[in-house]
């Protein structure tokens, strides 16, 4: 087998340096100037741990202010770690810690997918309510729900090596809830990954629930509810895991940058008129005038913008950390600063090499930290600064939904001063050919620190086709379930048919690992991971041209795993005689833009035991079944939690509670959305 990889990884060598790239695209993508470096407080419902009797360092996360006022006082203890040091400066942001006298480093270049420091304990506690978000952007929003009656929801902070335990507690009366922690790793705890019908039952109403995982990686993230569309409605807040960072900087925003598209009324009444009134939020402001002629409610006024405030220094700019997420559930965006370019040091929780750009795009669920230098520059347009020091932060919608039909400014969502006592409107302008095609960033830009080989697949490696396939379909009015309109068909199982995911919310697939026999259709189970050592499972995903295809973009999300992107196309002709893989260090992410009409070929190692979903981002898409699950090494899984495992009796008592609670307290006929008619997922 070694043998045969060595030879595959030449091939493949020579195969991508004869057709130069992996990406077949249009020429209106995120294209990269050059590569290298240039010159309100989110409530955080969060105890801080205790420090042992040791002498590991004790500091504040890189780039932290001391002065900003939100009592956070977050820092990072590594008190078990004797003898070692924090190395982290803004000359080098890429050490985090170093032990003098032994020479070991955790670093940039450590394999965080195998090796972390020893962190502590961090604890957080939210409840999920229903409650009102009254003025986001000039129009309130009633009906909501939220973590701990904020949106967005508290911002969890941790560090690279630290254990996450949030305890969740169900006060919403009319549904169930369960929290996924987007792009964590969870190896080898499934059961942590917040999938109701998959990974546990919904936490019902007035139970709760644990979650405890292990920071293996550092970056950006997100929260939210997997509980069908239950996110739209508010259930969302960001994840910060500090560590080293490929690109240095000074200092580090406040609080991430959330960027999501806004609705006034719940996901689960499209009836109700105001679920049409539409806006961009950015960290929860936004101004609803902007979009379509609408009106603000009368008596709220439009809220101030999201502000960030650089300080000009001399003689060298400051650098700044900024940590971009999309939590929108239909929109794509291109971030940008007028005369501000951006150095993109990470594609979700993947360091990569920087790269400079005037805008970086991103999909829903995807996350890019960046770095900006106080130092505006000359865009071809207006004047190399504005003599005011105000500059417009935009998120423009990418072209893979319709903008605004009457609107120029609807960007216009954050502003950037250098006086923090300013109180007007920029009147910047912004870069000149910003691109808004729907078309993730350069792929030859997307280059990993920590580099991998991609080996043969494990999957169909005998077989004809060789490469595992599925393909986006839309219903072809027959099977499925009443609301589903889309799914995976299985263009190499036994029988390619229409499939939609709709999962049981009384039977998770983590309560079946012992199953030898055939799975209930509509829970669409591929089994993978074939041998007992680590092998690479590749799937292909392609929108179908064919009747009952689909010519949508779809940002496509894998849990438990980083996947590499082998080849991304725009390609409508998806032929396995004429793919141009690349095998070495591919892009690689935890959410990719699969191209309209075209395909996408990724890869990840079957090393996590369980059941992983794989879905598209876009919320009704999921909700309408386009979603399926890998079921990775399950004798492995059902070897880790036996039936009487703690793992399994506490999803027992998880289901028990859900089962309860629906012959109790569910009302239909009061009710009739409080149950999911869609996948559920």
């Amino acid at each position: 087998m070694e043998l045969w990889a060595r030879f595959w990884v030449l091939v493949t060598h020579i195969l991508r340096f004869t057709t130069l790239s992996a990406y077949e695209g249009s020429d209106q993508s995120q294209s990269p100037i050059a590569a290298g470096v240039p010159a309100e407080h989110l409530e955080p419902a969060f105890v801080p741990p205790v420090a042992a009797d040791h002498d590991g360092p004790i500091f504040r996360p890189p780039g932290h202010r001391t002065d900003k006022g939100d009592g956070s006082d977050f820092k990072c203890n590594y008190t078990a770690m004797k003898g070692y040091r924090n190395c982290s400066t803004p000359l080098d942001r890429s050490c985090w810690l170093f032990n003098p006298e032994t020479g070991d480093r955790f670093d940039i270049n450590t394999d965080y997918e195998t090796r972390a420091p020893t962190g502590v304990e961090r604890e957080y506690w939210l409840d999920v309510t229903k409650s009102d978000i009254p003025n986001a952007d000039g129009y309130p929003f009633i009906g909501a729900t939220l973590f701990n009656e904020t949106y967005p929801g508290p911002w969890i902070q941790a560090c690279w090596g630290d254990t996450v335990k949030i305890h969740v507690r169900n006060t919403n009366p009319d549904r169930g809830t369960s929290i996924h922690w987007h792009g964590i790793r969870q190896l080898n705890s499934m059961q942590m990954d917040g999938v109701n019908g998959v990974t546990q039952c919904p936490i019902a109403t007035g139970r709760n629930f644990t979650y405890e995982w292990k920071a293996m990686q550092y970056g950006s993230s997100w929260y939210h509810s997997h509980y069908s569309e239950q996110y739209a409605d508010g259930t969302l807040g960001p994840i910060t895991l500090h560590g080293p960072s490929s690109g240095n900087y000074d200092e580090a925003a406040d609080i991430p940058l959330l960027m999501t598209d806004f609705r006034h009324a719940s996901v689960f009444d499209r009836s109700n008129s105001n679920y049409s009134i539409t806006s961009i939020l950015l960290n929860g402001k936004g101004n609803v005038t902007q979009f379509d002629g609408q009106k603000k409610e009368e008596g709220l006024d439009i809220p101030t913008p999201y502000t960030l405030v650089f300080e000009k220094t001399v003689p060298r700019p400051k650098r700044y950390l900024l940590r971009l997420i999309n939590t929108s559930i239909d929109s794509t965006f291109v971030f940008s600063i007028d005369n501000h370019l951006l150095s993109i040091v990470s594609a979700d929780f993947v360091p990569i090499y920087p790269y400079l750009n005037t805008s970086v795009l991103i999909g829903i669920g995807q996350r890019y930290n960046v770095i900006v230098e106080a130092a505006p520059r000359a865009n071809g347009t207006t004047q190399r600064r504005q003599d005011d020091g105000n500059y417009w932060i935009r998120t423009w919608l990418a072209s893979c939904r319709p903008p605004p039909t009457d609107s120029s400014s609807y960007m216009q969502t954050g502003i950037l001063r250098y006086n923090s006592k300013s109180t007007d409107n920029p009147k910047s302008f912004p870069w000149d050919k910003i691109s808004t095609a729907c078309s993730d960033e350069t792929y030859t830009s997307l280059r990993p620190v920590l580099p991998w080989i991609v080996e043969p697949p494990i999957n169909n490696v005998s077989t004809t086709p060789y490469l595992q396939h599925v393909s986006v379909m839309l219903n072809p009015g027959t099977g499925g379930f009443k609301d589903s309109f889309l799914a995976f068909r299985n263009d190499t199982g036994p029988n390619p048919g229409y499939t939609p995911l709709q999962i049981d919310f009384t039977n998770p697939t983590f309560n079946n690992l012992e199953n030898t026999g055939t799975w209930k259709e509509l829970w669409e189970v591929f089994p993978e991971g074939r041998s007992d050592k680590v092998d690479w499972v590749w799937l292909a995903i392609t929108v179908s041209t064919a009747a009952g295809g689909d010519t949508d973009a779809h940002p496509i999300h894998l849990h438990g795993h980083d996947f590499a992107i082998l080849q991304q196309s725009e390609q409508t002709v998806y032929s396995e005689n004429n793919l141009r893989l690349n095998l070495l260090n591919p892009p690689r992410r935890d959410v990719v833009l699969l191209p309209a009409s075209g395909f996408i070929v990724i890869a990840f190692k079957a090393d996590n035991p369980g059941s992983w979903l794989l879905h598209c981002h876009i919320a009704a898409h999921a909700s309408g079944g386009l979603a399926l699950q890998i079921l990775e090494r399950q004798a492995d899984a059902a070897s880790m939690w036996p039936s009487k495992s703690p793992a399994r009796t506490s999803a027992s008592s998880l289901c028990s509670g859900w089962e309860s609670w629906m012959a109790t307290s569910y009302a239909p006929t009061a009710s009739p959305t409080t149950l999911p008619t869609d996948s559920g997922i």
